[in-house]
C-alpha cells in the first residue's frame, strides 16, 4: 500500500469520525421536544417484547407485546401495535403524546 492510499485510508476514518461527533452535538444542542420527535421515528419498525403504556390524567391503559412490532406515524400522530387482549389478538391504535414505550427485558 502507498502512502497516498494510507493518507485516504486515514482521511475516510477521521471524516467519519467527525460525522458521528458532529451528529451527536446536533442531538445535544436540539430541544427536548426534538429529540422526542427524532426518538419517536426511531421506533418505526421495532420487533421485540414492549410494555406499552397510554395515560391521560388519572386513565392509564397497557399492553403487552411478545415478539412483536411497534410502528409509527408521525404525521398522523399514533403508535400501531398488535397486542393480547382478553386472550384474543387486537390492533392497537395510540396517541404518541400520551404514550410510553418500555423494552421488557
Amino acid at each position: 500500500m502507498s502512502t497516498a492510499n494510507g493518507r485516504r485510508v486515514a482521511r475516510r476514518g477521521l471524516a467519519g469520525r467527525v460525522a458521528v461527533i458532529a451528529g451527536v452535538l446536533a442531538l445535544a444542542g436540539c430541544s427536548e421536544e426534538t429529540q422526542n420527535r427524532l426518538s419517536r421515528l426511531g421506533v418505526t419498525w421495532l420487533e421485540g417484547d414492549y410494555e406499552i403504556t397510554f395515560a391521560e390524567g388519572s386513565f392509564v391503559r397497557s399492553w403487552e407485546v411478545r415478539g412483536g412490532k411497534v410502528t409509527s406515524e408521525p404525521d398522523k400522530g399514533y403508535y400501531y401495535f398488535w397486542a393480547r387482549v382478553d386472550g384474543k389478538n387486537r390492533y392497537v391504535q395510540a396517541p404518541i403524546a400520551r404514550t410510553i414505550i418500555e423494552e421488557i427485558p
